[in-house]
């Protein structure tokens, strides 16, 4: 039987596997029917016996090779079930064939990778834990496809590169196994014999989890066994495809979070919409922080299991409360076992040394040209929005991913085809993300952090830019921040910081932040701000409350340890965000806002208008950035109508001093900012009040009625005063009093000066 299973071997690429140079060790060591019968083979390094179990049958293997290559030919027309019983000392093991087992990635699966368009290849590559055949186990699969061997090494196979040698796809380059008996829970990484003969140990790029930092190796998880109680929210994100949905975002990291209900029990007390976490894929600096990713697909450790961050992710859907992720496709952080000359090439970095290293960070770049590349990118932010439910990417630094030139000096940078600066790979990928993503998954959102100046970058990509849906304008922020860093007397020289974002506050669709990054948390809020603690206190609520009532959706951070005031203020201005349509439903529109006080510098006033296509739906805006209140301040109003404080930054419940109108305010016929009514009103120092606007008629003057006396009246001649005396007194009254009407509709509906046309009289 020996010689018979001898002369079908085939012993050239059999001692490539004994020497873990084969890349494709199926076509070598699988099963396989020959004319005397089916030919078993098997590579056990240092095994002293080996053996096929076939049912209650038994057949000893030959050992072919002293290095541990076995093989039998045992009798049969179909290859049957079997399984190995391999002794080495005193250890004898039982183990299915893992060569037995057909790949799990199909052909079309494969062509897809290849072309970038593989949206769920997290569901093949990667480590997966199932049962094929009555047979559980693992399927392994990487891309790697300049290695000459890769092998999956793991205390399961005491790390030893030769006994799992992997099996190469020959169009894509993928190494995949199905190895039996590995279940979640156990360690592994992948060993590459690369040009050289050198070896490499990597993390696996597709990781669902890891271990606990500073450690770096993949571990096998199982995903898809959580049970989701968020169907109704999962229903209702579609809605966020429209842009008139209110997005109030807190932001902050996970590690601030004991666990998920303490999270979601927080923000839904502030009443905001959604909560953006930093980055949550696993990293391994410290110093280098959470946008230093290392795993991209598996949750960070830091906080426990990918199943505990389901837990967040549902808790927070179940309190009605959406979910943003930082995300860093554009580098990736040089460490041991990352991504950097992942098969011994610049695989997944972009091949060109002087364009590789991101000039501020030290980080590497991502080819964009590689199809695969931008696969693998793909396929992640799939894996966030389905697997874990999330609702939105914000995706961080853009600008080093559109532009070739980013933080480079003249010489360092090479120009695209056309000569100019754009990276025309990465904006390719980009158009492709957000198409597809709007496509496939609609209501989730893609958010861009870029300071540069791409032109529409929220415009669609039908009309050829790139569709996000959201840009951070942190040009507003850093205007805003310099404004009020300004001692409340010199504010006056620098109000255009105010004002200007009015001019392009409609070029793109924004989100406004005053986050960690550019604000704090509120106590270092507060240290950027001068005055004593009640002042700055009020600065911080101002703040708040200006960019709540400014176009674009907003974000803070203010931390999790807050004063009870400062907790109902932020609930409370929320609660008037999200329930008055002027903020909400043209806040992407320009006839949404109108300024009525813009250049009142020395009074460090803003007044403004929220609107919708409903008069009585208007809110009137006073923003006063003096340290000092104003208790008679003359306001024009947009018409006739009553004007009653709905929300004062200032109200003692806030913590303020109190300074308020409680008492609804008629207006007057008295011009005022170019409009013909008026009201006046107390201004809270280093505060916002809001005003909702109720239009009325204007009361006519009414005659007292003349009492009946049995004496017949005495007709007078008609008094006509000094101003009326070219009138015609005996006009019919009816015909006077539809006059007035007339006058009175007129007043309410005139044109006044819009935002734009007073921005391009100002600019």
């Amino acid at each position: 039987m020996e010689s018979k299973a001898y002369e079908y071997m085939d012993w050239p690429r059999i001692e490539a596997v004994v020497y873990g140079e084969e890349a494709s060790p199926k076509d070598v060591m699988a099963p396989r029917l020959t004319t005397d019968g089916v030919l078993i083979q098997g590579f056990f390094p240092e095994a002293d016996k080996a053996e096929v179990l076939v049912g209650s049958r038994k057949y000893e293997m030959e050992q072919e090779d002293e290095a541990g290559y076995f093989a039998a030919m045992i009798p049969g027309r179909k290859i049957p079930d079997y399984k190995y019983r391999v002794t080495k000392g005193e250890e004898t093991k039982e183990f299915a064939d893992p060569y037995a087992f057909s790949g799990q990635i199909t052909e079309a699966e494969e062509k897809a990778f290849c072309a970038g368009v593989y949206y769920h290849a997290y569901e093949k590559l990667g480590a997966h834990p199932m049962e094929i055949n009555g047979v559980k186990g693992t399927s392994f699969a990487v891309w790697a496809p300049n290695a000459m061997r890769v092998s999956v090494v793991g205390d399961f196979n005491a790390w030893d590169g030769r006994c799992h040698a992997m099996h190469r796809m020959p169009m894509s380059g993928i190494f995949e196994l199905f190895i039996p008996g590995v279940k979640a829970g156990d360690i592994y990484k992948y060993e590459l014999k690369l040009k050289g003969n050198r070896i490499e140990l990597k993390s696996d790029p597709y990781a669902a989890c890891t271990e606990v930092p500073p450690a770096n190796a993949s571990v096998v998880a199982d995903t898809s066994v959580f049970q989701w109680e968020d169907e109704t929210w999962m229903k209702e994100r579609k809605k966020f495809s429209d842009r008139k949905q209110p997005i109030s975002i807190y932001e902050t990291s996970l590690t601030e979070w004991k666990d998920a209900a303490e999270l979601a029990d927080f923000v839904k007390k502030l009443n905001y919409t959604h909560v953006e976490l930093h980055p949550v894929m696993e990293y391994l600096d410290d110093e280098a922080g959470e946008y230093s990713t290392f795993a991209y697909y598996a949750p960070t450790r830091r906080f426990g299991t990918p199943e505990d961050f389901q837990k967040v992710v549902n808790e927070l859907h179940k309190a009605g409360i959406g979910l943003i992720l930082d995300w860093t496709p554009s580098h990736f952080p040089r460490v041991e076992g990352g991504l950097e000359l992942f098969d011994g090439t610049p695989l997944y970095e972009n091949p060109d040394p002087s364009m590789a290293i991101h000039p501020i960070w030290g980080t590497l770049l991502y080819n964009f040209d590689s199809p695969m590349v931008k696969d693998f990118l793909l396929a992640n932010a799939f894996y966030w929005l389905e697997v874990y439910h999330a609702d939105g990417l914000r995706l961080d630094d853009v600008d080093s991913m559109l532009y070739l030139d980013f933080g480079r000096e003249y010489g360092q940078w090479k120009p695209n085809i056309y000569g100019t600066n754009e990276n025309l790979e990465a904006v390719e990928f980009l158009k492709h993300l957000n198409s597809i993503l709007d496509k496939k998954l609609p209501g989730t959102l893609t958010i861009a952090q870029e300071d540069g100046l791409w032109s529409e970058l929220t415009g669609s990509v039908e009309d050829d830019n790139i569709g996000f849906d959201y840009k951070w304008n942190n040009n507003w922020a850093g205007d805003f921040l310099a404004y009020l860093s300004k001692d409340p007397i010199e504010r006056k020289y620098v109000h255009d910081q105010l004002t200007l974002s009015m001019i392009y506050a409609y070029c793109e669709h924004y989100v406004l932040p005053l986050g960690n990054r550019e604000a704090g948390n509120l106590a270092e809020f507060m240290e950027k701000l001068p005055g004593d603690e009640a002042q700055k206190l009020s600065q911080v609520r101002a703040a708040y409350a200006y960019m709540m009532m400014h176009p674009g959706c907003t974000m803070m951070a203010p931390g999790k340890e807050l004063p009870e005031e400062m907790e109902k203020f932020i609930h409370d201005l929320n609660e008037l965000y999200r329930t008055h349509p002027a903020l909400i439903q043209k806040d992407d529109e320009y006839d949404g806002f109108e300024w009525i006080q813009l250049m009142k510098y020395e009074e460090n006033v803003l007044t403004f208008m929220r609107k919708t296509d409903k008069p009585e739906e208007t809110l009137l805006v006073v923003c006063n950035f003096a340290a000092v209140p104003y208790t008679d301040y003359k306001v024009g109003v947009p018409f006739f109508g009553k004007y009653k404080e709905i929300f004062n930054t200032d109200a003692k419940e806030y913590g303020g001093q109190g300074t308020v109108n409680p008492r609804g305010k008629t207006c007057k016929q008295d011009e005022c900012d170019e409009r013909e009514y008026s009201i006046k009103l107390k201004v809270p120092a280093l505060g916002v009040t809001v005003f909702s606007c109720t239009p009325t008629k204007k009361r006519e003057a009414v005659s007292a009625p003349v009492k009946k006396t049995e004496k017949k009246p005495v007709a007078k001649k008609p008094r006509v005063s000094r101003k009326s005396s070219r009138a015609a007194v005996k006009e019919p009254a009816a015909t006077v009093k539809e006059e007035k009407k007339v006058l009175v509709k007129e007043a309410v509906t005139a044109p006044k000066k819009t935002r734009k046309t007073v921005a391009k009289e100002t600019a």
